[in-house]
């Protein structure tokens, strides 16, 4: 049977609904997804290696890649660039892996204009009250901006009509299994599996 080619993977949610975690274990059991890794103008945090969690670029540099048609999608955030290199897709999907990104609403709904078939997750906490604690628990901002970072979420989750999945994440373990259960279900559809059929019905053997 020939290789199949990747699924295109988007994940969204907002913040404090565990979607970082949700993904890190969802890699750990389903060894063919790939993070297409962005790119970025920002500095690199403490602990961010080159590569791995971005690839930093200059201004111009971005600029330049922009330029020439190279990113899949892009967005501006707080004066930083962020954009997802459409080649390393590309070349990953060809290789038969899955390829997740794992990007906000305005840049997911660009990568669906260009791949409508992409599969589209929205990760959702079980509710506002315990999207707060989460919020509230990082410890890593006043009492002001963590209200605004509640209210952002809140109104980023009004979104989610536009995905295809929701995963609400109350209990990680349940929610890898709902990402994992999805990705299944999509490589089971007759769209996905048509050159199989195809081979099976028409071919010699």
């Amino acid at each position: 049977m020939e290789e199949k080619k990747g699924l295109v993977i988007v994940v969204s949610g907002p913040s404090g609904a565990g979607k970082s975690t949700v993904l890190e274990e969802t890699f750990k059991k389903y060894p063919s997804l790939r993070y297409s890794v962005s790119v970025t103008t920002r500095k690199p945090r403490g602990g961010e290696v080159e590569g791995v969690n971005y690839n930093f670029k200059s201004v111009e540099e971005f600029n330049k890649m922009l330029a020439n048609g190279e990113f899949l999608e892009y967005q501006e955030v707080y004066g930083n660039f962020y954009g997802t290199p459409v080649a390393n897709v590309k070349d990953k999907l060809a290789e038969g892996y899955d390829v997740v990104l794992e990007i906000d609403v305005k840049g997911a709904l660009n990568v669906k204009t260009k791949y409508p078939e992409a599969i589209m997750i929205f990760i959702l906490p079980p509710s506002k009250k315990i999207l707060a604690e989460r919020l509230r628990a990082r410890n890593t901002e006043s009492e002001e901006q963590l209200n605004i970072r509640i209210a952002s979420s809140i109104e980023e989750m009004k979104q989610a009509a536009f995905y295809d999945y929701v995963v609400i994440n109350e209990n990680a373990n349940q929610a890898v299994t709902d990402v994992i259960t999805i990705i299944e279900a999509e490589k089971s559809k007759v769209k996905n599996n048509k050159e199989f059929l195809d081979n099976l019905i028409y071919g010699g053997n």
